[in-house]
């Protein structure tokens, strides 16, 4: 957004074994799965090699999701497995198209449980190894876990590290990047009696070596119209928390000013705006602020991040 404007949208086997059900694989482990690469760990214990220990994996794979499978494990009269979850999608094996029915795999989930494996975003940094079953517990909430896409105008559905994300921002979603920690930013629609639900373009601005997303919106609060500017950082809450920011904006000699703490983009766009945890403008006082004739939404909202001291 070019400073003195602002742009407005309305928020509104070459053959598969999943293929034939509509069930796609979770790309973050199934594409990107540490138990695919040449150089996997040995998690085994003892002198077995990696060849082994890839084959055991493997056969923690389910066929239909390609996800690690947990207890309960499935499996077709024919012996062949799958996950809990796409049993309760599909009703034949994806395999040898025998009717499933309702049989565990005791051996496998025996097996399962004397492992330990690497963290799904090992590829992303995690060095950390867990048990079978605490590494899901751990994978729920690993730093190294890719963050969703901030960008609020659309349901957006790229997940990456930050410095990826800051790129698909620029070049995917044309959003402004500004340096600096201080900012006024104008925003403007013609008859804003009808704005509801809609949002205006992301503003991301590099401070302090890290980024963050200046959002703003108009929605309603039960009945009552009314506008919100807030802003979330680009990295995990404990760094956010860091950080502090103020927004105000005026006219007229009035003034509302908001003080807080940047929310993480691991909190959803809409979670934070639903918490109304920023600087929240009544649309009767957005309009006097606004002057004129009240037709046309004229707001300039004024901000500042700073870091807080140790």
């Amino acid at each position: 957004m070019a400073s003195g404007g602002s742009s407005y949208q309305d928020i509104g086997d070459s053959h598969n074994a999943y293929a034939d059900y509509g069930i796609a694989p979770k790309t973050a482990e199934s594409k990107s799965s540490p138990f695919r690469k040449s150089t996997a760990v040995n998690i085994i214990g003892g002198n077995h090699g990696t060849r082994s220990n890839t084959a055991v994996h493997e056969l923690l794979e389910c066929p239909v999701c390609m996800n690690l499978m947990y207890p309960p494990i499935h499996q077709c009269p024919n012996g062949h497995t799958l996950c809990l979850k796409c049993k309760s999608k599909v009703h034949v094996c994806p395999i040898c198209r025998h009717e499933l029915g309702n049989i565990r795999c005791l051996a496998l989930e025996k097996i399962a449980e004397s492992l330990e494996l690497p963290c799904r975003y090992q590829v992303f940094g995690c060095q950390d190894i867990f048990t079978y079953h605490s590494r899901l517990q751990h994978e729920q909430n690993c730093k190294f876990r890719p963050y969703n896409c901030p960008y609020a105008g659309s349901e957006c559905t790229v997940t990456g590290d930050i410095q990826s994300l800051v790129a698909h921002l620029k070049d995917d979603h044309k959003v402004d990047m500004h340096d600096g920690c201080t900012f006024n930013h104008r925003y403007v629609k013609s008859n804003p009696q009808d704005v509801e639900n809609a949002t205006w373009m992301l503003t991301v601005f590099n401070c302090f070596g890290h980024q963050f997303c200046l959002h703003f919106e108009a929605f309603n609060v039960g009945v009552a119209p009314v506008y919100m500017a807030f802003l979330r950082f680009m990295g995990d809450d404990d760094d956010a928390k860091k950080f502090s920011y103020s927004l105000e904006v005026g006219g007229f000699g009035r003034k509302l000013i908001w003080q807080g703490v940047p929310r993480s983009i691991r909190d959803s766009h809409k979670t934070v705006r639903d918490s109304l945890d920023g600087l929240l403008i009544q649309r009767s006082m957005a309009l006097f602020f606004s002057g004129g004739d009240r037709k046309e939404l004229k707001l300039k909202v004024a901000g500042r991040i700073w870091r807080e001291p140790l």
